[in-house]
């Protein structure tokens, strides 16, 4: 029924729908209820710990014999730069003396890890299906160790040239994320942000240059943008944001009350949470501070002197210093079950595909 299988054959699954790999959003619970509704479900591991990764990975394998999409990011750890973090926190010290926090007493931290050696060892272990990437791809050997395991690679693209980039690195498929996408976003060969392409630009040049199977990223919220992805010449869609909002993720209070009043023009890409670009809903702290910090530490060193401001104003139920993060698409999310969704998405795709006589 679908115009285009090589996603479905690729990865074992019935529909070209993948949920996207949100870390701290979506785990297990979310990844099995897409998964046997027949899309590919997604395990975000970038915020996990080897432990946590493991569990995870376990309580989806006790409940799915389904394939798993297993996400990593691939940074490279910046070096500390005392400098550069105390003067951010200098900064934000408004907000320490409006929340009551002693900003000595904030430890530093990384807030999420990239792939390595004992991430790896884990995956020769678990064997998933698919093993997908943000922020590139981690370095040859390790790369190729992983590929040992049996899994698909897939990586993100945000420009042509990084789709070419990915597929000389032997890729199995590459995510085509535009410029409207929720979330961090996978720019790895360049800086400027300005520059990427939306959805529907992207997609399109990167289905015609590149010889792998496509999957359409960002603003793709309902059927209709599935079924014009697959117009455009990709294989599949990923759906991030309109997953938020079903019960079996983990987005907090705070996050989906802005995601059920979202709207087209409220958000934008920022890099005060982590020090990477990321699309959000504009708050308190993007408004005043940024929403682009010239001194935001590295990614992810900017995490930790934030921290603590937001987890005070989320106990007093505000989102003005959460990362709310959400693509342009946002206010067309419905909150419903994972599986219902995706089987909805599915269903009505095809309809409008048989409708153009696809």
């Amino acid at each position: 029924m679908w115009p285009d299988r090589r996603i479905l054959d690729l990865f074992g699954i019935e529909h070209p729908i993948v949920q996207a790999p949100m870390a701290g959003s979506t785990g297990s619970e979310i990844a099995i209820a897409v998964a046997e509704a027949g899309g590919l479900g997604s395990l975000p591991c970038a915020m996990l710990s080897l432990d946590q990764a493991r569990t995870e990975i376990d309580i989806f394998r006790q409940r799915t014999s389904k394939p798993l999409n297993v996400n990593f990011f691939c940074h490279v750890p910046p070096l500390p730069d005392h400098a550069r973090e105390a003067s951010w926190k200098k900064r934000l010290g408004a907000y320490y003396a409006e929340f009551g926090i002693d900003p000595a007493s904030i430890p530093a931290g990384p807030g999420r890890a990239p792939f390595d050696e004992k991430l790896c060892e884990l995956m020769l272990e678990m064997k998933p299906a698919v093993l997908s990437f943000h922020f590139g791809l981690p370095e040859k050997t390790l790369l190729d160790r992983a590929r040992s395991s049996g899994a698909k690679i897939v990586s993100s693209a945000t420009t042509v040239e990084e789709a070419r980039w990915l597929e000389d690195q032997g890729c199995d498929a590459i995510v085509a994320q535009g410029n409207e996408a929720g979330g961090h976003r996978g720019i790895f060969l360049g800086e400027d942000i300005q520059a990427q392409p939306g959805t529907f630009a992207l997609v399109p040049q990167v289905a015609d240059a590149v010889k792998v199977p496509v999957i359409a990223a960002g603003g793709i919220s309902d059927a209709r943008g599935v079924a014009a992805a697959l117009m455009l010449g990709a294989a599949a869609a990923q759906i991030g944001t309109a997953y938020l909002l079903c019960p079996e993720a983990k987005t907090g209070a705070v996050h989906r009350a802005a995601l059920k009043s979202a709207r087209d023009d409220r958000t934008v890409l920022t890099n005060l949470f982590t020090g990477r670009p990321a699309r959000g809903v504009i708050n308190r702290f993007m408004r005043e501070v940024g929403p682009i910090g010239a001194d935001a530490p590295e990614f992810p060193l900017a995490t930790s002197a934030v921290s603590p401001i937001r987890a005070k104003a989320e106990a007093q139920g505000s989102g003005d210093f959460s990362p709310l993060w959400a693509g342009q698409a946002a206010s067309l999310a419905r909150e419903m079950p994972a599986g219902e969704l995706t089987r909805k998405l599915a269903r009505e795709a095809q309809e409008r595909l048989r409708a153009m006589g696809r």
